[in-house]
């Protein structure tokens, strides 16, 4: 995945893992990009005594509240957890985390429905999906259309959507 990607963290310096758990995903970009300044960001008690390393740290607290200063704030699979109201919250905390910065960008990993057209099978997994969020959670998953809402909502001037991980899309969100 990370080499598909590559060129949306090309020119970063700095990157939060929103929700990052265990770091799992960091891990993986800090060894591809050793440059980069990663942080996992979780709730306190998940990312309590995990030990970081030359260029990935662990920081507890909530995003509701704060989210740690950085060029880039990435949201894997978070915001379908929420309703549109919490996600206008998060998204107004990453703005704030990144602030004025050339580079500064939210990039969302999550399901994004109708983008690709003409795949039953991907329609309907994603129509699932977005079921079971209702079921489990306050959250759902969205259109562009949604997604284009809350990002504007949030002060947020322009957006890309790349599909390209199987059913979920990664988009790039700047100021």
């Amino acid at each position: 995945m990370i080499e598909k990607c590559k060129g949306v963290l090309e020119g970063l310096e700095s990157l939060v893992d929103v929700g990052g758990g265990t770091g799992t995903m960091v891990k993986a970009i800090a060894k591809s990009f050793p440059h980069l300044k990663c942080t996992v960001f979780d709730l306190p008690h998940v990312v309590h005594g995990l030990q970081g390393t030359d260029n990935i740290e662990y920081v507890g607290g909530d995003m509701f509240q704060a989210i740690p200063s950085a060029d880039s704030i990435v949201l894997k699979t978070i915001m379908h957890n929420w309703n549109d109201e919490e996600c206008l919250k998060i998204l107004k905390r990453c703005k704030e985390a990144i602030g004025k910065r050339e580079k500064g960008k939210v990039i969302i990993i999550d399901v994004v429905i109708g983008n690709l057209k003409g795949d039953i099978v991907l329609d309907q997994t994603k129509l699932y999906y977005d079921m079971e969020m209702m079921v489990l959670v306050t959250g759902k998953e969205r259109n562009e259309k949604d997604w284009v809402k809350l990002f504007f909502s949030a002060g947020f001037n322009h957006y890309k959507i790349t599909p390209v991980l199987g059913f979920k899309s990664l988009i790039e969100v700047y100021p």
